[in-house]
C-alpha cells in the first residue's frame, strides 16, 4: 500500500485531508475518524465486538503524529489517542466513507443514541 502524498490537518473544519499519488483525495471529518478508530477501545478484541461511540459531533483533532513509514496516530481533543491509522486503513476509510457513515448513523438510531455530547448537569 502506497503512502499518502499529503496529509493536512484542517483544525477549523475539524477534518483531515488525505491525498494519494493516484489522485484520490478524501476529506475525513474528525468525528468520523474518532468513531471509526482502529483502537481496541472502539473495534473490540475480535469480530462483532465493535463499540458504537456516541456524542462526538464536536470532537476535534489536536495533532497527527507519524508512526514509522506506515501510519499516523491521531490525538483527539477528547484525549483518545490509541488508534494507529495505517495507510491502508486511512484509504479504506476514504473509499468506504459514505457506507460506513450511514451504518454508524443507523446504529446510533437503533440504540437511541445521539451524535450530540451528553449534557452535564
Amino acid at each position: 500500500m502506497a503512502a499518502p502524498s499529503e496529509i493536512r490537518l484542517k483544525r477549523a473544519e475539524q477534518l483531515l485531508e488525505v491525498a494519494w499519488s493516484d489522485g484520490a483525495r478524501f476529506r475525513l471529518p474528525a468525528e468520523y475518524l474518532r468513531v471509526e478508530s482502529p483502537s481496541a477501545e472502539v473495534q473490540g478484541h475480535g469480530p462483532g465486538q465493535k463499540v458504537i461511540i456516541a456524542g462526538r459531533r464536536h470532537v476535534g483533532i489536536m495533532r497527527v503524529e507519524p508512526v514509522g513509514n506506515y501510519a499516523v496516530r491521531i490525538v483527539f481533543d477528547d484525549l483518545h489517542d490509541t488508534g494507529i491509522y495505517s495507510w491502508e486503513y486511512l484509504r479504506t476509510l476514504g473509499v468506504e466513507q459514505e457506507a460506513r457513515w450511514a451504518t454508524y448513523l443507523a446504529e446510533l438510531g437503533a440504540r437511541g443514541l445521539s451524535r450530540e455530547p451528553a449534557r452535564r448537569g
